[in-house]
């Protein structure tokens, strides 16, 4: 069922949030200081493009606090934003709620990346 979901998700947009998350890590690893954030951005570049049967876990511990402002700050905001639009948007019909769901989870990684780890749902 997880295949099935991942296969439509893609098609049905989660390309947008995968793409998005691609160019950001590129733009970041044009610079030697921000290529561990683009390795960061392509990791969950990969969540974006098959994100069911998938969990984010965010720390609570505060250690990466300065990283994820200044992510917030040089393109987190912006893919947070196009994350919650494209979550509205598809909640909007009942049969997208799902995928709206995911857009929403992507929302919160793109604001706090730095700290999450994906995890597989059994």
């Amino acid at each position: 069922m997880n295949f099935l979901m991942n296969l439509i998700w893609f098609v049905l947009g989660g390309f947008i949030s995968f793409a998005s998350w691609v160019v950001i890590g590129v733009l970041w690893c044009l610079t030697i200081v921000g290529i561990p954030i683009g390795m960061q951005c392509f990791k969950f570049a990969v969540m974006a493009a098959v994100p069911f049967g998938r969990e984010i876990r965010i720390s609570e511990s505060g250690t990466s606090l300065v990283i994820n402002i200044i992510w917030m700050l040089l393109g987190g905001l912006a893919l947070a934003a196009e994350e919650a639009v494209l979550g509205v948007i598809f909640c909007m019909t009942i049969v997208g709620i799902p995928f709206g769901l995911q857009h929403f989870k992507h929302a919160k990684l793109a604001l706090f990346p730095f700290g999450a780890e994906i995890y597989r749902v059994a």
